[in-house]
């Protein structure tokens, strides 16, 4: 199935809020669990493309000593992303930033640890993104980076619109769909990453829908 791109920010408040009425508390909560195990105890540590913070709210329960940074591009995105912080009550712990992903604002070398849910499908060239990452990481960081998977044919992609977003609404079924079309395949992934110079990440495919990359963080080198 050839690659379709789909808009790079979903930057209108009723898409914003569509999207962060969406079912996704078993992957987000997947991923937080992951995401908590590869990196260290204290950490200063950035999610890059957040969208509505439902990943950071859930690991700072399991990471209570992490400082986050969250960033995204768009302002509905961390609109509705602030609210349901301050419904958390974790409105100290978690930064929330408008900075573009692809020309980060940070040092080098400042982060522990890099994560990010979702946002290279969104990338006409996600590699600009990649090199940023590996220039904001400490050389010992943990990297956890996980996205959809361009299906082989569209009648997988509709089987598993089906199966994920059945119960969702029209639009809700037609922005899963855009996405996994709009998505990369393993190879393509792998092909992104060592171009980009992150090395000593283990790439795989972690669902029926999903590519995963992680790293985990080294007490020294």
């Amino acid at each position: 199935m050839q690659r379709v791109l789909e808009p790079e920010v979903m930057d209108s408040l009723e898409e914003a809020l569509e999207y962060d009425s969406m079912d996704f508390i078993e992957v987000n909560t997947a991923f937080a669990r992951s995401a908590a195990v590869l990196g260290p105890v204290f950490g200063n540590v950035l999610d890059a493309g957040t969208g509505t913070a439902r990943i950071p709210i859930a690991l700072y329960e399991l990471r209570p000593a992490w400082k986050l940074t969250c960033i995204d591009l768009s302002a509905n995105m961390l609109k509705v992303a602030a609210e349901n912080v301050e419904k958390a009550g974790v409105r100290s712990q978690i930064s929330l930033e408008l900075i573009d992903a692809k020309a980060m604002p940070y040092p080098d070398n400042y982060f522990d640890m890099v994560i990010s849910n979702s946002i290279i499908h969104h990338l006409p060239d996600p590699l600009p993104f990649l090199q940023e990452v590996r220039r904001v990481l400490k050389p010992n960081g943990a990297i956890f980076l996980r996205d959809l998977l361009r299906s082989e044919t569209l009648e997988i992609r509709d089987n598993l619109v089906e199966l994920y977003a059945g119960d969702c609404n029209a639009h809700q079924k037609q922005l899963f769909s855009d996405s996994l079309q709009a998505a990369f395949t393993l190879d393509e992934v792998e092909e992104m990453i060592q171009n980009a110079g992150l090395d000593g990440l283990r790439i795989y495919e972690s669902s029926d829908r999903h590519w995963t990359a992680e790293r985990v963080w080294c007490e020294s080198l």
